[in-house]
């Protein structure tokens, strides 16, 4: 669940980020733009106002004016907080607010010009022109200029920026729920599908999707669930057939395992006459024999896997000294001599003699066979396990070959088409130490070594 969770923090994130941006941009567009168009409005009325004013009065301006016409003018031109100031073309009013660059602008063309001026912290609205007041619209040699200020529509503004900022709270808010909620609606069927493909990695076959709605989402579940229907049916037929391929072999070998101890016991009798048979009855004998005890083995581990495969084999456990066991083994066998043993005693843990013993005789059994000498047996306990390593100096294991070691009538040799084993023993010896809660497991060479643990106590 970690990528899912994961994968829902990502999405809230986007939803909330989207939904918080989308309303921040709305509140700020509507912000710019009612500002925008305050201070046009407002800047559009004084000047218009400036303007008209300017043609009206300056009618009755005689010409050439001398400076207390230019006042008089300067006067009549002032409403409320404007300031106006009259000079010649060319002259430089005493307010520093007229900017150098208006007064070039103001020189330059016959319409008016402005622009925005703060000082101190106060936005005025700074303007100019010449009067054009001549027949034919020639200049009259005289330039009035404006200063009007605009704290009130600075005001008006801030308090438009207050309402926009108030106004985008609750709606970043409305936005991460709707992002919250979106969210969530997406992931609710992710996370399903998780579940439910968990489920069905679980081998809970049945398991299937609620299908709500015609999106991608609905489909994909409804694919869901024909892909995990088509996988049951499958599957039962997999099992199916596992199950009719294991009671065949149960019921072959039990059928065998009378005809076979017949023959066994006809073997018996051969072998023990073969030295007064002719030779080649005699070898006759001999491999009817060796065929009849080999095939006899084959039953027998044939039986063994049947019962691990229908979950049949049981435990009878008993408190034995490890070493002591596999000594026994070992004795029992006659391979005393051809192996190097280290088997210090007191190490006692409960497990199945007979089971012990068929772990211990499949692997050295088989390195004794297809290893080299010399074969060595290490016994060695901790407080929680037991461990003995098999091993012997051998030609060992190509890499390729060790995950199917444990494999059912697995040959590393393919070539190799018959083997003095049944091909079962090191499946059997690992269904074993597992059957205990231990295991087995193998390491590469040089030679191949073998080590299996089994618990000191049962849960």
């Amino acid at each position: 669940m970690t990528w899912l969770r994961g994968l829902r923090a990502r999405l809230v994130i986007t939803f909330v980020l989207v939904g918080g941006l989308s309303a921040v941009g709305a509140a700020g567009l509507t912000y710019f733009k009612a500002r925008d168009n305050l201070l046009s409005g407002v800047q559009d009325r004084l000047l218009d106002d400036f303007r008209n004013r300017v043609l009206l009065l300056s009618r009755d301006v005689p010409l050439p004016a001398d400076d207390n016409e230019l006042e008089l003018l300067a006067e009549d031109l002032e409403v409320g907080d404007r300031e106006v100031y009259v000079v010649r073309d060319g002259g430089i009013p005493s307010d520093a607010r007229i900017t150098a660059e208006l007064r070039r602008t103001v020189s330059g063309r016959e319409e008016l010009a402005w622009q925005r001026v703060t000082r101190d912290g106060v936005p005025y609205l700074v303007g100019g022109s010449r009067v054009m007041f001549r027949a034919g619209g020639q200049p009259s040699g005289i330039t009035v200029y404006l200063v009007e200020s605009l704290a009130q529509a600075a005001d008006d503004e801030a308090a438009v920026l207050r309402a926009a900022q108030a106004a985008a709270v609750p709606v970043v808010l409305l936005a991460v729920l709707a992002g919250l909620l979106a969210a969530r609606g997406v992931l609710r069927p992710v996370a399903d599908l998780d579940r439910a493909a968990r489920r069905l990695g679980e081998g809970r076959l049945e398991t299937r999707l609620p299908v709500r709605g015609g999106d991608e989402l609905a489909r994909l579940a409804g694919r869901f669930n024909e892909t995990a229907a088509a996988l049951e049916h499958s599957v039962g037929e997999l099992r199916e057939m596992e199950a009719r391929s294991r009671r065949f072999v149960a019921d072959v070998s039990h059928e065998l395992r009378t005809p076979l101890a017949a023959a066994t016991a006809v073997t018996d009798v051969l072998e023990t006459g073969a030295d007064r048979l002719d030779p080649d009855a005699g070898a006759a004998a001999r491999l009817v024999t060796a065929e009849v005890a080999r095939l006899a083995k084959l039953v027998d581990d044939l039986m063994e896997i049947s019962r691990f495969d229908a979950g049949a084999a049981v435990l009878n456990l008993n408190h034995v000294d490890a070493g002591a066991a596999v000594a026994a083994c070992l004795r029992s066998r006659g391979w005393t001599d051809a192996v190097d043993a280290y088997l210090p005693p007191g190490i006692r843990l409960p497990v199945d003699p007979r089971r012990l013993d068929v772990i211990v005789a499949n692997l050295v059994g088989n390195a004794l066979r297809h290893g080299a000498p010399p074969v060595t047996v290490r016994l060695r306990a901790d407080a929680a396990t037991v461990t003995v390593e098999v091993a012997d100096h051998g030609p060992g294991l190509p890499a390729d070959v060790l995950p199917h070691v444990f494999e059912r009538f697995y040959k590393a040799d393919a070539a190799r088409a018959r083997s003095e084993g049944s091909g079962l023993g090191l499946a059997i010896a690992r269904e074993n130490a597992l059957l205990h809660g231990g295991d087995i497991t193998v390491a590469p060479g040089p030679g191949a070594a073998f080590t299996f643990t089994l618990p000191r106590c049962r849960p």
